[in-house]
């Protein structure tokens, strides 16, 4: 018997491409805590890095230009002395946010402690 509701199951197809490209936009390593470290507002590459242990500075340039070209982060660009750039979430990106805390709470209560695994630099 599943757990959900008959009303439940007539909103859910078995295949939505739309929910397959949502999740590999944001299923994608790394994506999650990059999404969570610019949760917290606008920010520098070097601020970003230093909150995911163990991603390179190849794969963050990689995942912000994913996610700047999927139109979920925004890149600024300062012309100054040195020029300086950060990034931020665009109005699709705060959108979000509800699933990125939904996933952490559900997280929170089924990934027990052991099966997390901590990679360096």
């Amino acid at each position: 018997m599943g757990y959900y509701s008959m009303e439940m199951k007539e909103d859910l197809s078995p295949f939505c491409p739309r929910y397959s490209r949502a999740v590999e936009i944001i299923g994608r390593r790394w994506t999650g805590g990059v999404l969570r470290a610019l949760m917290a507002g606008r920010t520098h590459f070097s601020e970003i890095a230093a909150t995911i242990p163990g991603l390179s500075d190849r794969l963050l340039s990689e995942r912000l230009r994913e996610l700047e070209d999927e139109g979920i982060v925004r890149r600024n660009v300062t012309a100054c002395r040195p020029v300086k750039i950060d990034y931020e979430l665009t109005e699709m990106g705060v959108a979000l946010i509800p699933v990125v805390q939904s996933l952490a709470a559900w997280a929170e209560e089924w990934i027990p402690a052991s099966a997390i695994t901590t990679r360096t630099r």
